[in-house]
C-alpha cells in the first residue's frame, strides 16, 4: 500500500482530488492533507509518505520548496498540481525529478496515470538506494533486502483494510477481526493507526464516505438509500460523518459536482 500525502491550499480542491478515485483500488491510502507548504512538509518528515501531490502556490512555503526540502529528509515521488500560467515552474520541477506536472482542473484518468507513474519511479528509486548499500551482495540476496524494507502494509492491516473493503456496508468493527487474526482489538488498532495513520473506525468511515460519493456522483439514489447502502442505519449520523469529511451536505456535494460537469 502506498502512502499519499495531499499538500493543496484550497479546500474544494483538495477535496474534490481526495473523493476523485478509490485509492484503495490503486494500492494507495491518503494518509493525511496538508493545507500549505510548511505543513506538508512536516507532515512528510512525520509520516513519511511514498507519494507526496502537490499544488505549487500555496501560502507560507510553496510546493517546490517544500518538495526539495522533503526531499532532503525522506525519499518519495511526487506529483505537481499546477494552473495554466504556472508552466515557467515546470523547469524546476524537472529538476526536482517530479513525476508528474498536472493542469487544473484534473481529470480522473490523469490522477490514476500519475500515480501509476509516481508508484513505479518511488520503487526503482528506493531499490537502487538498496542496491548501493549493498554492492557487494548477491542480487537474490539485494531483493531480499528491498522486499522486506519495502514491505508497505503489514499483512494483518491488509486483512483489515480487505475485509473493509467486502464488509463496509454491513454493521462491523475490529473486534470482528480479533478471533480472525487471533491478536487483540488494542494491538490491532495500534497497528493500524501506524500503518495508515487512521484508527480502524475512522477508516471504515472515511471508506463509506467515499462510496457515498460514487454513488451520488452515478446519481441514481436518493441519499438516504446511499446512507442504507454504505453501511449507516442512522440517516442523521450519516449526514454528520459526510460533512465531517466532504466538507459538505451529500446533497450540496451532488450540486456542486453536476455544475462542474
Amino acid at each position: 500500500m502506498f502512502k499519499v500525502l495531499l499538500v493543496e491550499d484550497e479546500d474544494m480542491i483538495r477535496r474534490g482530488i481526495r473523493f476523485s478515485i478509490d485509492w484503495l483500488k490503486y494500492d494507495c491510502i491518503v494518509i493525511e492533507e496538508a493545507l500549505n507548504g510548511q505543513e506538508g512538509y512536516e507532515k512528510i518528515c512525520e509520516l513519511r509518505p511514498d507519494i507526496v501531490i502537490s499544488d505549487i502556490n500555496m501560502p507560507i512555503k510553496d510546493g517546490i520548496s517544500m518538495i526539495r526540502e522533503g526531499l532532503q529528509q525522506h525519499t518519495f515521488s511526487s506529483i505537481i498540481i499546477s494552473g495554466y500560467n504556472e508552466f515557467h515552474l515546470a523547469k524546476q520541477a524537472i529538476q526536482l525529478g517530479v513525476t508528474e506536472f498536472l493542469v487544473k482542473p484534473l481529470e480522473d484518468d490523469q490522477l490514476i496515470r500519475a500515480l501509476e507513474s509516481a508508484k513505479a519511479k518511488v520503487d526503482l528509486i528506493r531499490k537502487y538506494e538498496v542496491i548501493s548499500s549493498f554492492k557487494q551482495e548477491s542480487e537474490e540476496i539485494i531483493n531480499s533486502r528491498f522486499l522486506e524494507k519495502e514491505t508497505k502494509t503489514s499483512k494483518y492491516v491488509a486483512k483489515m483494510i480487505a475485509y473493509v473493503q467486502e464488509h463496509y456496508a454491513k454493521k462491523i468493527s475490529i473486534h470482528d477481526l480479533v478471533e480472525q487474526l487471533d491478536l487483540s482489538a488494542y494491538y490491532l488498532n495500534q497497528k493500524f493507526k501506524i500503518e495508515t495513520s487512521y484508527t480502524f473506525n475512522e477508516f471504515v468511515n472515511r471508506y463509506r464516505i467515499q462510496k457515498a460519493i460514487d454513488l451520488l456522483k452515478a446519481g441514481d439514489s436518493k441519499v438516504y438509500t446511499i446512507a442504507q447502502d454504505i453501511g449507516f442505519s442512522d440517516y442523521k449520523y450519516f449526514i454528520s460523518i459526510f460533512k465531517k469529511y466532504a466538507h459538505s451536505t451529500p446533497s450540496q456535494y451532488q450540486e456542486i459536482y453536476r455544475k462542474q460537469e
